[in-house]
């Protein structure tokens, strides 16, 4: 009985694939899925890790640790930017990681952007 991975894939002309009667490991499902599904998964899980990761690192240091060790440990949150570097490292993960960079990067670009925006705002409304 053959598994989904080991199944006999048929030879198409000029696709560079195996040979009829070969076997070869097929891709599993996300890999044969659309093909925005890796820049999608990559770009919000970006965005998802720049907000969770520093929140859930807070909550865990505040939840074990003085607010004074806190603040002191809390600059270690930037070791989880190994993360994507890794990712972009390995070959076989480098457009992940590519695109986990690039929803990181444009999260932090529109909260600065807007933060600057609204900061500006309400110092001029002042005067």
């Amino acid at each position: 009985m053959e598994s989904d991975q080991t199944r006999v894939m048929p030879a198409v002309p000029g696709d560079g694939g195996p040979r009829v009667g070969t076997r070869r490991r097929q891709a599993r499902w996300w890999h044969r899925d659309h093909p925005v599904f890796t820049p999608l998964a990559g770009f919000f899980g970006g965005m998802l890790f720049v907000i969770v990761v520093p929140s859930l690192y807070a909550a865990i240091l505040s939840a074990l640790v003085s607010q004074d060790a806190v603040t002191s440990l809390f600059a270690f949150v930037l070791l989880a930017l190994v993360v994507p570097i890794g990712l972009i490292a390995a070959p076989s993960t480098r457009r992940l990681g590519r695109y986990l960079a690039l929803g990181m990067v444009s999260t932090l670009l529109v909260v600065g952007v807007v933060a600057a925006g609204v900061l500006w705002f309400l110092v001029n409304r002042q005067t």
